[in-house]
């Protein structure tokens, strides 16, 4: 159950209007994911530095159970949503940042209780 949150200082009216759906159906596949499961959220218009600077940039938070929990899975996700991101947003790839989140089951709260127990 990937949990997806894209920040990034470009204006909201900027960004493609099917990018939510897009990074979706990418995490989706890069992860090793069902679509169905994979949630994502996206807020353009966000105050950004990154690397000291204050031009246009973008911050990626991927949060998962088991495929984000070494340092071999997250470079080889990195590189594909770098290349997504850069493609999709139109920035180098030293104005966007990656952090993974490895989650146990027993932190993803759903349907009124933990996924530990679904």
């Amino acid at each position: 159950m990937p949990f997806v949150e894209l920040e990034t200082s470009l204006p909201a009216a900027q960004l493609p209007p099917d990018l939510p759906a897009k990074l979706c159906s990418a995490a989706a596949e890069i992860l090793g994911k069902p679509e169905e499961r994979v949630s994502v959220s996206v807020r353009g218009g966000a105050a950004l530095v990154v690397g000291g600077s204050a031009a246009p940039g973008a911050l990626l938070c991927v949060s998962s159970v088991g495929v984000v929990g070494s340092a071999e899975q997250n470079k080889a996700h990195s590189a594909r949503l770098f290349d997504f991101l850069a493609r999709e947003l139109r920035l180098a790839p030293d104005r966007i940042m990656i952090r993974f989140f490895p989650l146990e089951p027993w932190q993803i709260g759903k349907k009124g209780t933990v996924m530990t127990f679904l």
